[in-house]
């Protein structure tokens, strides 16, 4: 059993580090013969645009902090420190919507995005900063609990002295993306590193091509032999070298001849690759092609139901990571319970304003939607109540089923027993005249019922 002892451990046994930290881009060196890294990558203009766009729209997004009231309604947490650190100012130096554009940005390229938790002496959270993905590593302890290495620079400021701190998870905002572990994200760069140095190669051999006149590389030909050749390699690159260059008329002496060995750029399918790789890009960060400005495939007719696609499929699953993020690092576990956080998309998913406005039509005809209501969500004053702002109408023709059958038996002259028993009891209560005893005046009205 010693040998075997090791082959069969428990799922939950400790391990003195995760699988995700222990991932590397292997000196990031791709099979088209290009060094891939988060830095390298966002040179590409399909990365740059698809990180923009990602970390923009999260970081445009308003996120509240709800509670929940005893009646189950839910009201904004207006109150509680949280609120202002995510809705307005995380930390004294930037703005929610640099913050989470910032961690973003480190969720799409490093595959996780980390921030500090400070806290006073009462335990209570005062500030949030973001803390660099390529320098933490997470860990475990001889007892199998979680801890952060987070390395920092001299850069980061004048106290720093390149020193590691040691952080508990109590003490680290961690949004983690894809991973195979569950604990730490895979950097989406690293592992699709061959389509990205697919696309530095391809739009490096562009820019080489026209730096070299736009024209295939060749050999220059003497019949004789030259002291020299470097001379007159040197000489022809300086005369006709460059895009500014180009076209220029070359005069050739001795008997010298040129001879392209290049093919062209349309032979080697140089723009049809190029344009594979921007969907390429694309279909890594789930962007539609529109979005980074491929409109080949686009119309008026279907950018519509892409960007609502955009919202529904790429958009909601990084919303839901950074919600369930929040509530687990921020919340205490008597507040998990009573407070929660949410992302507001309603904006991205309101459409046209002709589709908007029939929408609130159908809502305020059925009685779920008052005026103020619909105001608030065009960002429009409110109606004062006293002038009915609040009121939520019904509209009058639409009766319960219930009440429908009874006017169809009025209707028809088929009374159930039911409509039958209801005017028996009304005959009951009417009220009738009768003729005061031994005279012909009326005395009065009296019910039937009465003595």
């Amino acid at each position: 059993m010693g040998i075997l002892s090791g082959l069969f451990r428990t799922r939950d046994g400790p391990k003195n580090a995760t699988s995700g930290s222990a991932y590397s881009f292997f000196m990031g060196s791709s099979a088209a013969g290009k060094s891939v890294n988060e830095r390298s990558a966002m040179q590409m203009t399909a990365v740059y645009a698809c990180v923009r766009i990602l970390s923009e729209s999260i970081a445009g997004l308003p996120l509240h902090m709800y509670r929940y009231e005893d009646d189950g309604s839910k009201t904004k947490a207006v109150e509680h420190p949280l609120y202002h650190l995510l809705h307005d100012e995380p930390n004294p130096e930037m703005t929610s919507f640099i913050f989470r554009e910032t961690l973003m940005s480190h969720l799409l390229l490093w595959g996780n995005a980390y921030a500090q938790i400070i806290r006073n002496g009462k335990g209570d959270i005062i500030a949030l900063y973001p803390l660099m993905p390529n320098r933490m590593k997470v860990e475990r302890d001889a007892k199998g609990q979680l801890y952060y290495e987070y390395q920092t620079m001299k850069e980061d400021a004048p106290t720093m002295k390149g020193a590691v701190y040691q952080l508990y998870p109590n003490e680290v905002l961690h949004v983690p993306g894809l991973g195979f572990d569950g604990l730490v994200g895979y950097s989406p760069i690293a592992m699709a590193k061959n389509a990205i140095g697919l696309a530095i190669a391809a739009e490096e051999y562009g820019s080489k091509f026209y730096a070299n006149g736009a024209a295939p590389s060749g050999v220059l030909e003497h019949p004789n032999v030259l002291k020299d050749p470097a001379k007159v390699r040197d000489s022809w690159n300086a005369a006709f070298g460059g895009s500014s260059n180009a076209h220029r008329v070359a005069v050739l002496e001795e008997g010298m001849k040129y001879t392209p060995i290049s093919i062209s750029p349309n032979e080697a399918q140089f723009l049809e690759t190029r344009k594979f790789q921007i969907n390429e890009i694309a279909r890594i960060f789930r962007v539609p092609p529109h979005m980074v400005g491929d409109l080949e495939k686009s119309s008026f007719s279907n950018i519509e139901q892409q960007s609502l696609e955009f919202v529904k499929y790429t958009l909601n699953p990084w919303v839901c990571r950074w919600e369930q993020a929040l509530q687990r690092a921020l919340l205490d576990d008597d507040e998990k319970g009573k407070y929660f956080f949410r992302f507001n998309v309603e904006g991205l998913l309101r459409g046209d304003y002709q589709s908007r406005m029939n929408g609130y039509a159908t809502a305020r005809q059925n009685g779920w939607m008052s005026a103020n209501d619909i105001r608030e969500l065009e960002n429009l004053d409110r109606i004062p109540a006293e002038l009915g702002g609040d009121l939520y109408l019904v509209n009058g023709n639409m009766l319960p089923l219930s009440q429908v059958e009874q006017n169809n038996a009025y209707a028809s002259g088929d009374k159930s027993e039911t409509l039958k028993k209801e005017e028996e009891t009304d005959e009951e209560q009417e009220v009738l005249e009768v003729d005061e005893p031994g005279t012909g005046n009326r005395a009065g009205r009296r019910s039937r019922t009465s003595p």
